[in-house]
């Protein structure tokens, strides 16, 4: 056991909306990415969906209703809710999900998560 820095992590690649995993935490994957541009509207079923903004600024589009995430903010989408995360400029998340749960709701339209 060591401490994870996450920027040196999140260094590593410069490639958007391409999760990977730094560390496991119970049976969830904790992971970093980076946001920029829009990724599509999704949900996910059975699962809710954990965003804490590192640096930089989010904005978690619902169905009826947008919402800005600042540096040091996080936000929870309930499951079964639609949703999308956009970025005008680069921002850098921390994601925590269930193990094996596909970052767009559907697996076969999900990104790798490659650990790092």
């Amino acid at each position: 056991m060591k401490p994870i820095n996450l920027a040196e992590k999140l260094a590593q690649f410069t490639s958007h909306w391409d999760p990977h995993v730094v560390a496991d935490y119970n049976d969830n994957e904790v992971m970093v990415v980076r946001f920029q541009g829009e990724f599509p509207y999704h949900l996910h079923e059975d699962t809710d969906d954990f965003f804490l903004v590192l640096e930089g600024e989010m904005i978690m589009d619902l169905q009826d209703a947008s919402h800005p995430v600042k540096a040091g903010e996080l936000f929870v989408v309930p499951k079964g809710v639609t949703h999308r995360p956009r970025a005008r400029a680069e921002c850098k998340v921390l994601l925590i999900e269930p193990k094996g749960e596909p970052n767009t709701g559907d697996p076969e339209t999900a990104a790798p998560k490659p650990r790092i």
